[in-house]
């Protein structure tokens, strides 16, 4: 079956900079465009970043826009979100997700769901 794990999350400072991973297996990686989603206390899951399967095609959340940037490498079947400019707004577990189909922008048209990291940006 479908696992993914996410690695990376911790604690820091605002306006400091980390890197979440998730490795993927059980799923021809390369055939999937992949998400990362995150979700605050008290408030719904949102999208933050997708990169489609092919040509590497990145879309963004308006609110992580020119601060973060997702990449993946296929031949480790790992996607990474790079995250600069931290605030704390951006408190949240992040999940790493694969994508099924419809809109990017809703987590309901994500198929499977890794069990998250925590991401702690300190005031």
């Amino acid at each position: 079956q479908v696992q993914l794990v996410e690695s990376g999350g911790g604690l820091v400072q605002t306006g400091g900079s980390l890197r979440v991973s998730c490795e993927a297996s059980g799923l021809a990686f390369a055939a999937y465009d992949m998400g990362w989603l995150r979700q605050a206390p008290g408030k719904e899951r949102e999208f933050v970043a997708a990169i489609r399967r092919t040509g590497g095609v990145t879309l963004y959340a308006n609110s992580v826009k020119g601060r973060f940037t997702i990449s993946r490498d296929d031949a480790k079947s790992t996607v990474y979100l790079q995250m600069n400019r931290l605030k704390p707004d951006d408190t949240a577990v992040y999940y790493c997700a694969v994508y099924s189909s419809g809109s990017y922008y809703y987590a309901k048209n994500y198929q499977s769901w890794g069990q998250g990291t925590q991401v702690t940006v300190s005031s």
